[in-house]
């Protein structure tokens, strides 16, 4: 797999952000810097556990196999939409999914998360799964998936967008050298500085597999992509920007050339990006300067729950538009924190040149769906 070129293509005119379906839209409106009369909010992991209609449709369906049914993936991204009224809808996928499509043995275990068949450490283990290729048939189920949710998202809404989604090359590379989740990352670590030159290989390798995950759902119709780092807090700023932040800048190269036709005085109108992380209040300048070397018209960063918005924002230069960052624990809080909490985290919010509200990492399935709607209610209603 190899890094597109620099050029530019236009997006297909069936495309939302093309034929004006999501455009004006408060989510893509707030992502290119603007503010709309109305706050957009989403949550990361929306679609998921905290929903019975969601353990409904998934009975006896596995993880990952959800993901790749075209049908169903796209009725999960759709239902919190319907149930809270959110801004966006988020691809209902999994960070794994691109290594699956590639053959790589991974599979979702209840309790523990992603595992592979075995670590991957090696040199010799790099040359193997450097050699692996996914086709356009592997991800066509992608595309179809899409294509469904976004119908979906036209007949059921005025204009919600669809977010794309997919894993950072640390974190996909990290998950292979480890081979399950892991607190410190290790082995990763070890890699990266016991053999650059194989750690260098495959964060490309998981960077085309990630960027080509992101251009198809772009293609079939995504109207803005998330690239989420799980795993990046555990670096230090200069393991990051030495051994990380080339290859998620690759990734993100893979829907960059994408472009809006005709978009008259406006300039260049792109997908716009958002980088997030977890645990990387120390990483934030570098988080944005990835979506800039990437070429990015339109960027976001994601804030966690650690860091205040203002703060970031001050942090990322007073000119990023940022996401976030209610904190998670706060939904099971009694009703007078939490709204209390979302206020402050509006009001902090302000400090940027635009704010999508948006949890500081994902909903815990304990979530009581009521609290999220309400939410939405309340950051819509301020």
């Amino acid at each position: 797999m190899t890094s597109p070129t620099a050029n530019v293509s236009n997006l297909p005119g069936s495309h939302p952000l093309v034929d004006g379906r999501t455009t004006t839209s408060p989510l893509v409106s707030a992502l290119r810097g603007d503010r709309p009369d109305r706050t957009p909010v989403w949550f990361m992991r929306q679609a998921g556990r905290s929903l019975p209609e969601y353990r409904e449709v998934r009975q006896g369906v596995g993880m990952l196999e959800s993901c790749l049914r075209p049908e169903l993936a796209a009725e999960i991204t759709l239902q919190p939409v319907r149930r809270h009224g959110v801004d966006a809808a988020i691809f209902f996928s999994d960070i794994v999914v691109p290594l699956k499509l590639a053959g790589v043995g991974v599979e979702i275990v209840s309790g523990v998360g992603p595992v592979m068949d075995r670590p991957y450490r090696t040199a010799a283990d790099v040359d193997e799964m450097v050699s692996r290729d996914v086709d356009d048939a592997a991800l066509a189920p992608i595309a179809e998936a899409v294509a469904r949710t976004v119908a979906g998202l036209a007949e059921e809404t005025d204009g919600t967008p669809l977010i794309g989604f997919g894993g950072a090359p640390f974190t996909l590379a990290a998950y292979l050298v480890e081979g399950r989740p892991s607190r410190d990352h290790l082995a990763a670590r070890t890699l990266m500085h016991a053999d650059p030159e194989s750690w260098r290989r495959l964060t490309e390798w998981t960077a085309d597999l990630t960027g080509r995950f992101l251009r198809t759902q772009v293609l079939a119709g995504a109207s803005a992509v998330q690239l989420f780092d799980s795993w990046a807090g555990s670096l230090s700023l200069a393991d990051y920007t030495t051994h990380v932040a080339p290859s998620s800048t690759r990734a993100l190269r893979h829907v960059a050339d994408l472009r809006v036709p005709d978009a008259g005085t406006d300039g260049p109108l792109g997908v716009p990006g958002i980088h997030f992380g977890t645990g990387t209040g120390h990483l934030l300048e570098a988080l944005r300067d990835v979506l800039t070397d990437a070429g990015l018209t339109h960027r976001t960063v994601g804030i966690d729950y650690r860091t205040p918005l203002d703060e970031a924002a001050a942090l990322l230069g007073g000119d990023v538009p940022v996401q976030g960052n209610l904190d998670p624990a706060l939904l099971g809080a009694p009703r007078e924190a939490l709204e209390a909490h979302v206020r402050d985290v509006v009001d902090r919010g302000r400090a940027a040149p635009a704010h999508v509200v948006n949890l500081g990492h994902g909903v815990p399935p304990s979530t009581d769906p009521d609290v999220l709607t309400r939410v939405v209610e309340l950051v819509h209603a301020l």
